[in-house]
């Protein structure tokens, strides 16, 4: 593993976002939802997540989340991703979103 400073880990925007709306995906390669969150004053954005196992599309809504917002926008078949949902991967590689514990401000970075 390599080590990082204290200042490579404060240029990663980790950021708290309310989920706003989720949608099908299905031209992605692996199956995935486009998620839609609001991130406060730096917006509302939208990605792809490939949380289709753990998660359904009405429960996800109103959820707190947390996304890497300061990545450049990335092309993922005929969709722009505009951040990174974070997560880890369960014991099958599945991805269990990151989330917030108790609500926080649209926006917050993680420290």
């Amino acid at each position: 593993m390599e080590t990082i400073t204290w200042h490579d880990f404060e240029k990663v925007e980790l950021r708290a976002g309310t989920i706003l709306e989720v949608a099908d995906f299905p031209e992605a390669r692996k199956p995935a939802y486009k998620i839609k969150a609001d991130f406060g004053l730096f917006g509302i954005k939208w990605s792809s997540a490939q949380i289709t196992k753990h998660y359904t599309k009405e429960e996800l809504p109103g959820r707190q989340i947390v996304g890497v917002i300061n990545f450049p926008k990335k092309q993922i078949g005929p969709f722009m991703s505009e951040f990174l949902v974070t997560g880890f991967a369960d014991e099958n590689g599945d991805i269990v979103l990151t989330s917030v514990g108790q609500k926080v401000p649209n926006g917050s970075k993680l420290v």
